[in-house]
């Protein structure tokens, strides 16, 4: 029989909701959050918008304040391409990692599935932007959106002074380098909105009474004039350069010479930008598999105290299971793992072996097999691991059976595939290993420096790209770059390839190689 409950006690009846509705529903999420998993989340902020205000979340990078540019009309169009012809849908929410947490529904989203988004974003995806570390040391959710009002207000400006082609031009550059635009081991200083455009206001001022643009006049050495240069005198230059220097628009930005104020501000706000979104692009896994376990967790405690329908369930069921559908390897869906799916199971799992472990388990996982608080265990996976270190540490034996992981070897020289690794004890370690590898974005970037630059002579800026197991940069798109780094510093500029592991020179391209404008 059925279970039949009052519908005094349901938070909901039917699909229709309104503003009331939707407040007294995040009312009782959050509760429910706080008391059954401890839960620690910023204010949040809700926003409806409409299916077209959605596409234009993703086209600008789901920002609310964003400057304009012309990839993000692109973007905009492609996606609606595909949403008219139906081809792609729309995600159900957008979230914002700042204080207050800013969570945009679809106004076209029913009641039920506006609670599973509320729990999923407004819960879920704000724990986990406000407690990781990776956020905590490398994006200030409290300073983001007056810091964007302040970067579409200068741009702006900016577009008015100089026109739209010259801001158009820094912008298409500084994009273009957005990935070598980022501080990987230090950590960047906090934004302030306010105190930044006082700090910009000083800075322009003095860099309108400092900058000479005779520097681009000022005539070039040939190759056979340039002064011979000690080791000493090269690495004391390298050493006031701090060289080799990773973050390549932080660099341009403070020792170009052709850069007027305006255009290093525009780069300094893009690769600002680009730090603010480095830690999401190594927590996918991590901050979706939070999401998707908030939401199944509190909706089916929800259902479970009758305050969910069953009706209602179903659906929110049925919307959860496409979220976390995980195409087989031959199915012409199939675009690689779906980090929902990942992340909830390894959760899951964590819960399973916390509570109910099996001989298995107490071997591989010691120390929280049977311990029996696996929030505890999960609040701390949240707060402290990106991806790459949580799979290498929770991935379970039993989940990559379940999963059906094993490990090929792809050899360059060989003409066939070969199976390095099946589900036994070594086998086990190294799948573990080689899916933790896949996310680590150190290992899947190229890793670009700038090694030296001579000042005294040609004005000659040294790339070098650390090239590991043979991987060499796309030729078009390497040249493509090359070009937008030779227009912002305005002087030559190379890329060498140095194997990792030999220091072996691989590959070697120039600016002058190019164009012979260049």
């Amino acid at each position: 029989m059925a279970r039949q409950t009052p519908r005094s006690d349901l938070l909901f009846s039917g699909s229709d909701w309104n503003f009331a509705t939707l407040s007294h529903v995040y009312d009782v999420i959050e509760a429910v959050a706080k008391e059954e998993l401890r839960l620690d989340v910023y204010p949040v902020q809700m926003e409806i918008i409409s299916s077209e205000q959605m596409l234009d979340a993703y086209s600008s990078i789901g920002m609310p304040l964003m400057y304009r540019h012309w990839s993000f009309g692109k973007h905009f169009l492609r996606q609606e391409l595909l949403y008219r012809k139906a081809g792609r849908g729309l995600a159900y929410e957008v979230v914002i990692n700042s204080n207050p947490c800013i969570v945009y529904l679809m106004e076209e989203n029913t009641m039920a599935l506006q609670a599973l988004v509320t729990a999923h974003a407004a819960l879920g995806h704000n724990h986990f932007f406000k407690n990781n570390y990776l956020f905590q040391q490398w994006a200030d959710a409290g300073a983001i959106l007056g810091y964007l009002d302040f970067a579409k207000g200068f741009i702006a400006r900016c577009e008015e002074r100089h026109g739209v082609a010259a801001v158009e031009a820094i912008l298409d550059a500084a994009h273009a380098l957005m990935e070598q635009g980022v501080f990987r081991y230090r950590r960047p200083p906090r934004l302030s909105s306010d105190r930044h455009r006082e700090g910009l206001r000083e800075r322009l001022e003095y860099e309108e009474r400092s900058y000479n643009d005779l520097w681009r006049t000022v005539p070039r050495l040939v190759d056979d004039a340039k002064p011979d240069e000690s080791e000493a005198s090269i690495a004391e230059r390298k050493r006031a350069l701090n060289l080799p220097e990773e973050n390549l628009l932080y660099f341009l930005e403070k020792n170009s010479l052709i850069l007027q104020p305006w255009q290093r501000e525009i780069l300094r706000i893009v690769r600002v930008i680009a730090q603010y979104f480095y830690p999401q692009r190594q927590t996918q896994v991590m901050n979706e598999g939070c999401a998707t376990f908030v939401h199944y967790t509190i909706l089916n405690t929800l259902f479970d105290r009758g305050r969910i329908s069953e009706g209602a369930m179903l659906e929110i069921l049925r919307n959860h299971s496409n979220v976390v559908f995980q195409p087989a390897f031959d199915d012409p869906r199939f675009s690689g793992i779906n980090p929902y799916t990942l992340g909830l199971d390894m959760m899951q799992d964590i819960q399973r072996v916390v509570t109910e472990p099996t001989a298995e388990d107490r071997d591989w996982f010691p120390e929280i097999a049977g311990t029996g608080d696996w929030r505890t265990i999960l609040l701390d996976a949240w707060a402290n691991h990106r991806d790459e270190s949580f799979i290498r540490q929770y991935l379970s034996p039993a989940l990559i059976r379940k999963w059906r992981l094993f490990l090929l070897s792809d050899a360059a020289n060989d003409s066939f595939y070969s199976v390095a690794s099946i589900h036994n004890e070594r086998g086990y370690a190294s799948i573990r290993t080689a899916l933790a590898q896949k996310y680590d974005i150190g290992a899947s970037h190229a890793d670009i420096q700038i090694v030296d630059v001579d000042l005294l002579g040609q004005r000659h800026l040294r790339l070098q790209h650390k090239v590991n197991d043979g991987i060499l940069l796309e030729s078009a798109g390497c040249d493509a770059t090359l070009r937008h780094v030779h227009e912002l510093w305005g002087y030559e500029v190379s890329l060498e390839g140095v194997d990792a592991q030999t220091g072996v020179t691989v590959f070697e391209r120039s600016s002058r190689q190019l164009d012979g404008s260049l």
